[in-house]
């Protein structure tokens, strides 16, 4: 299967289908316009012009880079798509980060030995607490 990176912020409608494929939510169009103008890194995996993997990496540029939507259609898991998303970030990443930054990333229930390949790993909570989340 051969598929095809580029690394622009992808259509809103496709970004927004991708998302419900996997049971997420959407806000309102406009809030997922801003959302994806405000990001630092966008990677899409297309197959025949259709997006089946995205990831992006949104923060301050300098000490903050946050792993945010990493998302692969259902059709197309366990075909390597997530992986190639994940290098391509890590690649991004290494050219960016300088020692003291902070990388992050919420993984999705059940998701987490796949970050862990990329050397991310579980908060414990110690010493730093388990980290908090408010959803709007």
């Amino acid at each position: 299967m051969s598929f095809t990176k580029h690394y622009q912020a992808p259509n809103i409608t496709d970004f927004m289908a991708i998302r419900n494929k996997v049971g997420w939510q959407n806000p309102a169009q406009s809030v997922v316009a801003k959302s994806l103008e405000n990001s630092l890194f966008h990677i899409c995996i297309e197959i025949d012009n259709t997006l089946v993997g995205y990831g992006r990496v949104v923060g301050d540029g300098a000490m903050y880079f946050y792993l945010l939507d990493i998302v692969v259609d259902p059709d197309f898991q366990s075909a390597g798509i997530g992986k190639s998303l994940m290098q391509e970030i890590e690649r991004y990443l290494s050219k960016q980060i300088t020692p003291g930054a902070t990388v992050g990333l919420l993984a999705a229930h059940g998701k987490e030995a796949f970050y862990q390949q990329f050397g991310y790993q579980p908060r414990t909570g110690e010493p730093l607490g388990l980290g908090m989340c408010k959803f709007i």
